[in-house]
């Protein structure tokens, strides 16, 4: 069985490319575009996968509040476009999607029934490609994911990091509340979700979430990102908490981005790990190679 990737350079891509598996195919531009449906079908065609994962996404929350029409080609037009060639082909097809398709005004943690109510350009692309997705495709799965980090691509960890490199205060928002997710655990969990679909007689379609079990806020993630760095004598700054009224964005996004896995537990099996062992993993490999690149500009 030949499972197929659609993206390569993104955190996700790469995460499921590092996962050892020599079923997994990751493909992605030049050679094949989610804008581009002849170079889709090409790609299916020389490939054919059992199962394709949709990895590849516009994810510029803030710049897609001015550049809708790059965010709704690839988060909707792209998946759409995938799936009808997905569907007429016999492919299962899991498509990757977000969080902020929620407006994250409900208490507890969304479950994948729960009326989405997107807040920007980005998360209004996101609902209307599972959509589509959902039309096009009758043997699918969407996997709603949030606040992935890894030591690949760029990333809320990375991110972190780089700042204190230079800075002794960082800035973080202290109320918006979600479950850390440690990417290469979410491509494992997808690659199960995967090898179960194209099972015979699997009949379980439709919208799953999957994501870690271990609430925080952003202001406390960013300050365990610290602790672990100063555990093995790396950049460290100070987490300023604010608010998030008193830190704007183009974009605007949900205070309450929990997602409950339930579903994905009862139908896979799966349940996530810690994220804080991710955290540590993550930040070993990620701080020798920023002070790497920094040389020189670095505080102090």
């Amino acid at each position: 069985m030949t499972i197929l990737v659609i993206g390569r350079q993104g955190q996700l891509a790469q995460c499921l490319g590092a996962a050892g598996r020599k079923d997994v195919v990751c493909v992605g531009r030049p050679e094949v575009d989610l804008t581009d449906a002849a170079s889709l079908a090409r790609t299916l065609d020389a490939v054919q996968p059992k199962a394709v994962i949709n990895a590849a996404a516009y994810t510029f929350v803030d710049k897609a509040e001015t550049e809708a029409a790059a965010s709704f080609a690839v988060n909707r037009d792209g998946p759409a476009e995938l799936a009808r060639l997905c569907a007429a082909r016999g492919i299962r097809l899991i498509h990757i999607s977000t969080d902020m398709v929620f407006d994250g005004e409900k208490a507890g943690p969304y479950e994948p029934d729960d009326p989405p109510a997107p807040l920007g350009v980005y998360g209004l692309s996101k609902l209307e490609g599972e959509r589509a997705v959902a039309q096009a495709c009758p043997q699918h799965l969407i996997v709603r994911v949030q606040w992935v980090f890894s030591e690949y691509a760029g990333n809320f960890v990375r991110t972190m990091l780089t700042l204190a490199q230079t800075r002794d205060e960082v800035t973080v928002v202290d109320d918006q509340v979600g479950y850390p997710t440690y990417c290469p655990d979410l491509a494992a969990g997808l690659l199960t979700m995967a090898d179960t679909a194209v099972k015979p007689g699997f009949d379980r379609w439709g919208t799953y979430h999957l994501a870690g079990t271990d609430e925080t806020d952003r202001a406390s993630m960013a300050d365990a990102v610290f602790a672990a760095s100063r555990a093995i004598g790396g950049p460290s700054a100070q987490v300023i908490g604010v608010p998030t009224a008193e830190y704007p964005t183009p974009a605007r996004r949900p205070l309450n981005s929990r997602l409950a896995s339930t579903m994905a537990f009862r139908v896979f099996g799966l349940r996530l790990p810690d994220w804080k062992a991710g955290l540590n993993k993550s930040v070993r490999v990620l701080v020798p190679e920023l002070a790497a690149k920094s040389g020189d500009k670095t505080k102090g």
